[in-house]
């Protein structure tokens, strides 16, 4: 049968299984050492990548299959339920309250200095400028400042004996902002993160999608991102042993998280950006940031309080001032509907000021 055959070149998710018997068998001896632990990470960390590569391709194949912009709801979504398993599972053997702030405050700052930048650049190298539907980049930023200001800004001005009760306001807030904008994006405003692009077009007519099967590629979505949680927890403990050992902070393993979930979608970005598909960068970019922080804080909020863990979601001043450059660059550089050069590098310099920011 064809499904077989092509479930015979899965090479990520048997590599993902082979790997997770293989270091649970030495678990116990690796983390006994130093050079266990970075072995056990190194391993664990590349396999992840691997296979977050093949949430990928089967939410491209399923993106090609239903158009936009389903096609980048999926692959966000996906992203951001590894990130959410990932944090859970740190949260729990890290006990950190800043983690969850580190991890949504690295993600947002990848996805849309990092993956953006980069993906503007390469695209603005090979055709100039690239547009974009501007209505779906202002739905997206008006978003995102109300809900990071929601979340993590007025954390700082909430009074202690409230501070419980705003956290699950937050939860209900959240979630019904999610539903709404969903809502918008999938029915009544679904032209507003489309871009029609004619050139796979003749007279008005154009090519149809190649028959994919669905079902094939939701189930291998599901069960990649399953085999990544999975090893996610083994990785937690790597992680935290090697942080510990060299004396780094824990920022560092939150940008890690951040990078293994955002994987997918930088893939799938520059993919998309060499293919003159700027709507499509823009969809993952900033649908995903978007998606972090509405879907991932009423997670970790839910969590902290069934297992009784401390979170702290108000932004450092640091953090603050890196979130308020973003956004404002945002608000200018996607205000005409292109992108060019320049804008890409503007957002790749902020994302710089970042990882340097992580040692200083």
């Amino acid at each position: 049968m064809q499904i077989l055959k092509d479930f015979s070149k899965e090479y990520s998710l048997f590599l993902a299984i082979i790997t997770y018997f293989g270091i649970s068998h030495f678990e116990h001896a690796m983390v006994q050492t130093t050079a266990g632990n970075l072995l056990g990470f190194g391993i664990l960390f590349v396999v992840i990548i691997y296979s977050s590569m093949s949430v990928a391709h089967h939410a491209e194949m399923l993106a090609e299959k239903f158009g936009e912009p389903y096609g980048t709801l999926i692959l966000t979504i996906s992203a951001v339920i590894v990130e959410i398993v990932i944090i859970v599972i740190m949260m729990k053997h890290a006990e950190s309250p800043t983690l969850a702030r580190d991890t949504i405050y690295s993600a947002i700052m990848l996805d849309i200095n990092g993956l953006l930048g980069i993906a503007a650049i390469i695209g603005g190298i090979k055709y100039g400028e690239q547009p974009y539907n501007v209505d779906s980049s202002n739905s997206y930023l008006s978003m995102l400042l109300v809900a990071i200001g929601i979340a993590m800004v007025l954390p700082h001005f909430i009074d202690v004996a409230h501070h419980d009760m705003f956290m699950m306001f937050n939860v209900v807030t959240f979630t019904l902002l999610y539903i709404v904008f969903t809502r918008i994006q999938l029915k009544s405003h679904k032209y507003f993160f489309e871009y029609e692009d004619k050139s796979n077009c003749v007279d008005g007519v154009c090519a149809p999608h190649a028959e994919i099967n669905a079902w094939y590629h939701a189930f291998n979505l599901i069960f990649s991102i399953v085999i990544i949680g999975v090893l996610a927890e083994i990785l937690s403990v790597f992680m935290g042993n090697t942080l510990e050992t060299f004396g780094l902070p824990l920022a560092i393993g939150a940008v890690g998280v951040a990078v293994i979930s955002a994987a997918p979608e930088l893939i799938t970005a520059v993919r998309a950006a060499v293919d003159n598909r700027m709507q499509t960068v823009i969809n993952i970019a900033l649908g995903a940031s978007l998606a972090t922080i509405l879907l991932t804080i009423p997670a970790v909020i839910l969590v902290s309080r069934y297992y009784g863990l401390e979170l702290n979601l108000a932004l450092t001043p640091i953090e603050g001032v890196m979130l308020g450059l973003t956004l404002l660059l945002s608000i200018v550089n996607f205000s005409d509907g292109e992108t060019n050069v320049l804008e890409g590098f503007l957002h790749f310099i902020l994302f710089v000021v970042f990882a340097f920011l992580l040692f200083v």
